[in-house]
């Protein structure tokens, strides 16, 4: 099947995405967006060049170029296209491109590690803070996405992520952020304190008046995913609920935001970001930015079992909820994102 551009240029659809070539390496990743096998830098910067060249742009080329490379090949067609035309792509996408799409199409040039410190950038330095971006970003990383985040914060923003969150929150809430930024999780399973750490937070919670959120803060904190599933399945056998219904009771606010977030996270990421990507479009009005960010953040590493995960909880599949809750061109780059529908 042959596909003509807006602006005249002719190809295969497969020039894009050629799904079926990829190699068995590539096809064990569970991301929906992965390396283009046949991949030409100069190229790619050739036809984008051509697709914003003259009047009009041809937003069909550019977001379905760009939604089938891997964010390394958009770095190399970021850099065939200044050396090719002298001109930084960025600025030429945010030149031609307007509204969401062209939100969309710039948070997909930027290298993941950088999207991140600067999303963070965002939800700490503008009018008041934006707290659940904070939370999705830090409750859901790897101690070592935290750390590379810390470096290209301080890089790009030439200040201290802790500091600068610091400035920003307070209390409990900013105690448990502190301690995710140490990036010191412990790793494995601790047989010997899986028992000792549920009954641990039934005492703190559920068994008192009041509650001890230092004690919450420092096993949810510090502990591994795996420690933390094993904790939570004996929690419910001590105290005849699950953790989340103890930590709503218990908790409120920011640090209840935080300590579920970071519950969910332990027990199914994919189940995590598929409960945020309904909660951006199934509310009163579409929270793009919030689908924007998920979107791009996780198409090349768990979008397959995000899908998954949403099909299984709500019964329909995330490509017809973005169907019904976008259009235009914007719709399609999310839905090229989404990587099929279920």
């Amino acid at each position: 099947m042959t596909y003509r551009s807006d602006s005249g240029l002719t190809f295969s659809t497969s020039f894009f995405r050629s799904s079926a070539v990829y190699t068995s390496a590539l096809m064990a990743t569970r991301g929906s967006v992965k390396p283009f096998v046949n991949f030409n830098a100069k190229q790619d910067a050739e036809l984008l060049r051509k697709a914003m060249k003259g009047i009009g742009t041809d937003e069909d080329t550019v977001l379905m170029l760009l939604t089938s490379r891997s964010n390394d090949q958009r770095q190399e067609i970021k850099a065939a296209y200044k050396k090719a035309f002298g001109k930084d792509l960025e600025k030429d996408l945010r030149s031609e491109l307007g509204g969401k799409l062209e939100d969309l199409i710039v948070a997909l040039m930027s290298p993941p590690t950088i999207y991140d410190a600067n999303e963070l950038h965002k939800a700490i330095k503008g009018a008041g803070t934006e707290d659940k971006v904070l939370i999705e970003i830090l409750a859901s990383r790897t101690c070592d996405e935290i750390k590379n985040i810390i470096k290209a914060y301080k890089k790009e923003h030439g200040g201290k992520l802790e500091k600068d969150i610091m400035g920003d929150t307070s209390g409990h809430y900013q105690r448990m952020l502190v301690i995710i930024l140490q990036a010191k999780r412990e790793e494995g399973v601790d047989e010997s304190r899986v028992e000792k750490d549920a009954k641990e937070l039934f005492a703190a919670g559920e068994q008192k008046v009041g509650t001890d959120e230092e004690k919450f803060i420092n096993i949810l904190g510090n502990r591994s995913a795996e420690h933390l599933r094993k904790v939570f399945d004996a929690y419910k056998k001590i105290a005849g609920c699950d953790i989340e219904e103890s930590i709503t009771d218990e908790c409120t606010g920011n640090l209840e935001a935080l300590l579920l977030a970071r519950v969910k996270c332990a027990k199914s990421m994919p189940g995590y970001f598929a409960e945020s990507l309904r909660d951006s479009m199934r509310r009163a009005g579409t929270d793009d930015e919030t689908l924007i960010r998920l979107m791009v953040s996780r198409s090349e590493q768990d979008m397959l079992d995000i899908r998954a995960a949403y099909k299984k909880k709500y019964g329909e599949s995330l490509y017809c909820t973005i169907q019904e809750d976008t259009d235009g061109d914007y719709q399609k780059a999310l839905l090229y994102l989404c990587g099929g529908n279920d």
